[in-house]
């Protein structure tokens, strides 16, 4: 008897896991958008090869694991992710994140961290928790998001008043801490080349834009700060030497010593890929009719991409929403795209290493600065600050939290916050209305209540809807009224069987009408219904009703 469930649980198990892997579907528009999904790919390898460059170097890792990362993460994410248009590799974020797990695991850390958390992002698929991201409102994003921007920008400050690419990791693991610590011990003559090359690179993409949307400002900017580095006797220190080819893939060390120590930190860095890259997605998703994401698969193939990085020595992947906008706005319509971005950087890795390598850290850091301010739209934040005011205070403390302590926790807390606000809102909806009898009044209609429920009943308004019923007086007959209620959990349900004791304890008669079929079972369940003095005291009109409770209070009168 219980096979054909069973058929039918395992007919949708093998359609859920088919979802979740690739497909002739997935090309389906190549013939008609190749062109412009390889002009796409080159624009968006163009962009992102010095964000790759610039968030190796800020992770505390290096400038290759970071470019090995966009190039590895990416083809694998294109390919096996839930979005026809989602670039990947090194983020902003995950930076953040792995800067203090490198300060205090050591660069090795990273390779371990990115396999563990890429697991965990590809279990978190296969069991499909991708649409979790849908319970993170909006103001918690956008808090989180200039949290993540403001440490960015301070990141940049240690690179820019010190010659060693790894001191960033030798100050605090809080960026406005190891900004100031920075700051304090500059050497004032390198800070100002430092300054300078910023400034030049800030000015570049600042202006590139004005002149021509493909104008690659960042590039330009790089190229002119490497130029006038090898001409001049600049102190500015360099990325150093890359290899000219991909290193071969090795599994990362896993010392059963130190694996419980780095549980924690992949703990966190997978809740930030699936976060990031699942928002990503969805933005991308939203700007031009690129096909449905499937978010399920696309933590499957974030998780492989991380997987993948981490066997070639690079960082945790994450979708990057800068670079998927850019490849959007470009004309890429499908994984072609993504696939040729990765190609662009690799031909980069095999011609133009040396090149490469010349390249000054205080221009990545510039190019970071920039990026970091671009990451906040004012006009988001304006018009969360003007909207409610939880949803205010959730973005300002989700920021905050974001810069002070941890992102995760900044989420969660963010998220928390937002939900009892919410659910404090939706309990103010909830209430109680007195309403006068139907028709004409006739003698003893004053001790006949009508009490209409309103909106949700649940466990934020079971206390207060109880009070105010149970503080009506003067009554003999209670109706009742349930046709507008709208949301009932256990909570509420078991309160309103707590009021129609309550008053039957009284003498008190209680009449329920309009009880809506979708709540009649937990009614039943729960006592509520088992509760009335006669089964006969349900009623689907509110006449019959009132009728019954005039027959009632009648005879009540006679007796007397």
């Amino acid at each position: 008897m219980n096979e054909r469930p069973a058929r039918t649980r395992a007919r949708r198990a093998a359609v859920f896991l088919a979802g979740l892997l690739p497909s002739r579907a997935d090309y389906a528009s190549v013939r008609r958008t190749w062109r412009r999904d390889l002009l796409a790919g080159v624009t968006v390898g163009i962009v992102a090869l010095p964000l790759a460059l610039g968030f190796g170097v800020s992770s505390g890792v290096s400038a290759e694991a970071g470019l090995i990362t966009a190039i590895v993460a990416g083809v694998i994410a294109a390919v096996f992710g839930g979005s026809h248009v989602q670039i990947s590799g090194p983020t902003g974020a995950m930076a953040v994140v792995l800067l203090p797990i490198v300060a205090q695991h050591g660069v090795g850390s990273v390779a371990t961290v990115a396999l563990i958390a890429g697991v965990l992002v590809l279990v978190a698929g296969l069991l499909g928790l991708g649409r979790a991201v849908s319970f993170i409102p909006w103001p918690v994003i956008e808090g989180f998001t200039l949290g993540i921007a403001v440490i960015i920008f301070l990141q940049q400050i240690p690179l820019l008043t010190t010659g060693h690419a790894s001191s960033a990791t030798d100050h605090s693991s809080n960026a406005v801490i190891a900004a100031v610590q920075a700051l304090t011990a500059a050497d004032l003559a390198y800070l100002a080349w430092a300054i300078g090359a910023e400034a030049i690179v800030a000015a570049c993409m600042i202006l590139a834009p004005r002149i021509h949307p493909a104008v690659p400002g960042s590039l330009i900017g790089i190229a002119i700060v490497t130029v006038l580095a090898l001409l001049l006797p600049s102190p500015l220190a360099r990325i150093g030497a890359l290899p000219g080819t991909l290193p071969l893939p090795t599994l990362p060390a896993l010392d059963p010593a130190v694996l419980p120590s780095l549980v924690a930190p992949a703990l966190t860095v997978a809740a930030l890929a699936a976060i990031e890259s699942l928002l990503s997605a969805r933005v991308a998703a939203a700007m031009a009719d690129t096909g449905a994401y499937n978010p399920d698969r696309e933590l499957v193939g974030q998780g492989l991409a991380s997987l993948g990085a981490s066997l070639f020595g690079g960082l945790p992947a994450t979708g990057a929403i800068a670079r998927t906008a850019v490849n959007v706005r470009s004309g890429g319509r499908s994984r072609i795209s993504g696939i040729f971005h990765a190609v662009v950087l690799l031909l980069v890795v095999l011609v133009a290493a040396g090149p490469v390598g010349t390249i000054p850290l205080a221009a990545l850091a510039g190019v970071l600065m920039v990026t970091a301010v671009r990451m906040v739209q004012r006009d988001t934040v304006r018009a969360i600050l003007r909207s409610t005011r939880a949803d205010a205070v959730a973005f300002l403390l989700t920021a905050v939290i974001t810069v002070s302590f941890d992102l995760i926790v900044a989420v969660v807390i963010g998220v928390v916050f937002a939900g009892v606000f919410a659910i404090r809102s939706l309990s103010r909806a909830s209430g109680v209305q007195r309403e006068a009898l139907p028709g004409d009044p006739e003698p003893g209609d004053e001790r006949i209540a009508v009490i209409r429920f309103d909106g949700p009943l649940f466990f934020a308004a079971a206390d207060r809807v109880f009070d105010e019923v149970n503080a009506v007086r003067g009554v003999s007959v209670v109706i009742l009224r349930m046709s507008q209620l709208e949301l009932v959990d256990a909570t509420g349900a078991r309160i309103l069987g707590d009021i129609v004791q309550a008053l039957e304890r009284r003498g008190v008669t209680v009449l329920l009408k309009g009880v809506q079929p979708r709540h009649a079972d937990l009614f039943r369940t729960v006592g509520v219904l088992g509760s009335l003095r006669h089964h006969n005291h349900l009623f689907t009109e509110l006449a019959p009703a009132v009728a019954h409770a005039r027959s009632h209070v009648r005879r009540e009168t006679a007796g007397a």
